[in-house]
């Protein structure tokens, strides 16, 4: 409290008798309390902005998406847009920089953030306030920040390796996003988890063929166990399109199951993405 604030409450103190001397403190703290959660809302709405500008500026295609869900969980899926980006771009992007020391703060940024419930990050104070709003498990943000520090060191996978690594760097954000989705609804999370990692698989196996040229010259990666000691021929591609698409197939009973606020996006996504 202020000196002004205890001045205010002092002054209403001695005007009033006993029982208004505990009415107008307590009005007075409220003023405090409420002034308190005004602040930090404004500083949420910041973070939550930031995420949003993170979401647009990186991804079109997931904007687009992102555009036609119900207002009410957009800002909670920005927020975790944010908070996955800011990690891969770390590891694939900012090569002139101690990479290992950067990601190794923003790990300990973020654990803190979820103890201490704010932080000055905002793409953190955003996604943490997701996490607590949606009973995001911390073993699903663990496992993400694990596949993201592979990408620091290794630079081929086998079979099980890639099961790994496609686990943490895309089916648990899908995880993330139902957790959103369900708002709550523990039956249906545990009902729609398969289909939502499925989907977060294919999704990253898109991106890997996508990617596929620059992942091989620049940053020396490659993903698909297939492509290890060769280039992508034809019969290797048309296994991988294979894999994928099954993953699509079992993605789509899942999300014909979804909430009709967040049914139409993904299914918008599959087609952005596929085509």
């Amino acid at each position: 409290m202020d000196n002004k604030e205890y001045n205010n409450v002092i002054e209403l103190v001695e005007v009033s008798d006993d029982v208004g001397s505990v009415a107008a403190l307590k009005i007075a703290h409220k003023r405090k309390i409420d002034k308190n959660n005004q602040a930090k809302l404004l500083f949420d709405r910041v973070g939550y902005a930031c995420s949003k500008i993170v979401t647009e500026s990186y991804s079109t295609s997931f904007s687009i998406g992102v555009r036609c869900l119900n207002p009410s969980i957009r800002q909670a899926i920005y927020s975790i847009y944010g908070f996955v980006r800011f990690a891969d771009e770390i590891v694939d992007s900012f090569h002139q920089y101690k990479k290992v020391e950067l990601l190794d703060d923003f790990e300990n940024d973020l654990y803190k953030s979820l103890s201490d419930g704010i932080s000055l990050n905002p793409i953190l104070n955003s996604f943490q306030h997701t996490v607590k709003k949606y009973d995001i498990q911390e073993d699903l943000i663990r496992a993400f920040l694990k596949s993201m520090r592979a990408d620091l060191y290794k630079k081929s996978y086998n079979e099980q390796e890639l099961k790994q690594y496609i686990y943490g760097s895309a089916d648990v954000v899908g995880l993330m996003c139902l957790k959103v989705f369900v708002d709550g609804d523990q039956r249906m999370y545990n009902d729609l988890k398969y289909s939502a990692s499925k989907l977060g698989s294919a999704f990253q196996k898109v991106n890997f063929l996508r990617d596929v040229k620059d992942d091989t010259e620049e940053l020396h990666r490659s993903y698909f166990p297939q492509l290890r000691y060769s280039v992508l021929e034809e019969d290797s591609k048309h296994a991988i399109l294979t894999d994928i698409y099954q993953d699509y197939k079992i993605a789509l009973e899942g999300i014909k199951k979804l909430p009709k606020k967040a049914r139409l996006v993904f299914i918008l996504l599959m087609y952005i993405i596929w085509v």
